[in-house]
């Protein structure tokens, strides 16, 4: 009985925790926006479009966090900051580091028998993948720069854009179904 008065303890630490680390985000990004208006940079949002049936349970772009988990077919973000410098530059990339995982577990058997649910844990967390890439940021010269969508793509590939335009709106650049089928099998 131990053990659950633990995980449920720390699961009210783990959120408390969370909740301090999200509002310290947001000052961060107000205190990085602020600067970035006199340092010659666009500073905005990171969001995310999840074209996979995968969740992402956390995202960064270099090292800055997209704060949400995205659910499969969906989208979301919100973290602080992407800040693109006013002038766009051949070559210019960003990384890309990620976790997916599991999207719904609806065969939870509940904390009443710590071995199954120890194993189901356990098998939850054998599906989780840890992921990091590099990819280029396109051309944005003559365009309002909006902070920086990541979409996640099947085969755990990647395309990103500035665009100030939402997802599936006729101006938005990546023009790919937010549903994209599942390959059988991934280039190596």
């Amino acid at each position: 009985m131990r053990r659950f008065e633990h995980v449920a303890g720390h699961r009210a630490r783990s959120m408390w925790g969370r909740l301090q680390r999200i509002q310290g985000r947001y000052v961060m990004c107000a205190i990085g926006m602020l600067m970035a208006t006199s340092a010659n940079v666009d500073a905005s949002t990171l969001e995310a479009i999840n074209h996979t049936h995968w969740a992402i349970n956390r995202f960064r772009v270099d090292g800055r966090s997209g704060l949400d988990i995205i659910g499969p077919y969906q989208g979301g973000g919100g973290g602080c900051c992407y800040a693109a410098p006013l002038r766009w530059k051949p070559g210019m990339m960003v990384r890309v580091d990620w976790e997916t995982g599991v999207a719904y577990s609806y065969d939870n058997p509940g904390l009443a028998d710590e071995a199954k649910y120890d194993a189901w844990l356990d098998n939850i967390n054998a599906q989780k993948r840890q992921h990091s890439k590099t990819v280029p940021i396109p051309d944005y010269t003559g365009q309002k720069v909006c902070g920086l969508t990541v979409h996640f793509l099947p085969c755990d590939e990647l395309a990103v854009t500035t665009s100030c335009y939402a997802f599936g709106s006729p101006q938005y650049p990546i023009k790919m179904p937010l549903h994209l089928p599942e390959p059988q099998s991934c280039p190596q």
